[in-house]
């Protein structure tokens, strides 16, 4: 008689057990592919989102400084060699090597203009590359009340139109549909931007074209801001690739915000690994309480089989069989339903959709359960193999 033969009919007879056997370690494995689905597409979802909320790398021009001070007072900064940007200067960044990783690319021309005897900071910029890259930003309500905020306007502002930070609005007691006269020619206040404690709210935003134009700084740029997609490829690459391109421009990743995004995907992997690690123990606990009291119930069948012939080594063959076949659809089940409940839970937490079938998945799911099945199955199984048959005299 075939070992395999005896394996499967004792699986057959005893199909209670099996099934609670098999559920357990299906749920096991479900619960691993589903929260390793997750995880991957939480992550995928925060590395994308980090990479395009905000610029990660800053562009300027190369200067030498000298900084000058007097009995520890710091009193100015002599720059010498500085080097201009110019608006060339961002069509190239898009011939880099990895110019697929760039999501956005905004160049800046900023300046300071008197009005009405006091200075305020003027900021050029191409609109829907701002856009682009602070999709922070929010406008209050037509009458300039911080009591209501709006999305960014759906259409691009035109070359005759600004946009207020909330200081600076104060200071012109402008609001949002309103008119500021600038260097002779009339604009009008698109809107004016809610709070955001940053150097935006004491700007004025208007085209770049308009503003080069404006502080006679024709063709020239002041900053170049860059959005990088950095989820397959190390910033420091693109910074690098930038630096060839521009070698008379400073090219500068923002530090802070590769280190948040580093930090949150890591928090993630290590949830993810820490519910994996839980789950499996637990699955093998199932397995191995569950394989450790077949055997004591099947005392007086395993005498007999030894009685009749059967080796040790038979005997860890069928109950290693009986494992591993209870595992293999284990793993299959638990792939199937992790997938199903990936495609299901997944859209709770980030915004990717759709069923996760993966082949690859499969194999690690089903590679895992026989791992968990077959190791939690061989104390079990060297039990049985140690029977003597007249252990089996006390079962009839």
């Amino acid at each position: 008689m075939k070992l395999s033969r005896i394996s499967l009919g004792n699986l057959r007879r005893r199909k209670g057990k099996t099934l609670l056997l098999a559920a357990g370690l299906t749920i096991g494995v479900a619960m691993v592919v589903a929260m390793t689905g997750i995880t991957h597409r939480m992550k995928a979802d925060v590395e994308r989102k980090l990479d395009e909320y905000g610029a990660n790398i800053v562009i300027t021009p190369k200067t030498e400084s000298l900084s000058l001070s007097y009995g520890g007072v710091g009193v100015t900064d002599a720059s010498y060699d500085t080097e201009e940007l110019k608006e060339a200067d961002a069509a190239l960044i898009k011939t880099i090597e990895n110019k697929q990783n760039i999501s956005a690319i905004a160049p800046k021309v900023m300046g300071t203009y008197k009005i009405s005897e006091r200075s305020y900071l003027i900021v050029g910029v191409d609109f829907p590359s701002e856009f682009r890259i602070k999709k922070w930003w929010r406008l209050k309500n037509g009458k300039g009340d911080s009591h209501g905020t709006a999305p960014l306007p759906p259409s691009i502002p035109s070359p005759d139109e600004i946009i207020l930070g909330t200081s600076a609005a104060a200071a012109l007691s402008a609001a949002s549909g309103g008119r500021l006269t600038l260097g002779g020619k009339e604009y009008t206040v698109a809107g004016v931007l809610e709070e955001n404690a940053s150097q935006d709210d004491i700007a004025v935003f208007m085209d770049i074209n308009e503003a080069q134009r404006l502080l006679g700084k024709e063709g020239s740029l002041s900053m170049i801001e860059v959005s990088a997609l950095c989820a397959a490829c190390p910033i420091e690459d693109i910074v690098a690739q930038i630096g060839e391109r521009l070698p008379h421009a400073k090219v500068s990743a923002v530090r802070q915000a590769m280190t948040l995004r580093m930090q949150t995907v890591g928090q993630v992997i290590r949830f993810s690994i820490a519910v994996s690690a839980v789950v499996l123990v637990i699955g093998f606990l199932i397995v191995f309480v569950s394989m450790t009291s077949s055997v004591n119930e099947r005392t007086k069948e395993i005498g007999v089989l030894r009685a009749i012939g059967f080796r040790k080594s038979h005997i860890i063959k069928v109950i290693l069989m009986e494992a591993f076949a209870v595992s293999l659809a284990s793993g299959i089940a638990g792939w199937v339903a992790g997938s199903l409940s990936v495609g299901l839970l997944a859209p709770q937490f980030t915004g990717a959709k759709g069923f996760m079938f993966e082949p690859v998945m499969m194999a690690l799911a089903t590679a895992l359960a026989l791992f968990v099945g077959m190791l939690s199955s061989i104390y079990p199984a060297v039990k049985a193999s140690r029977l003597e048959p007249l252990e089996a005299l006390k079962y009839i």
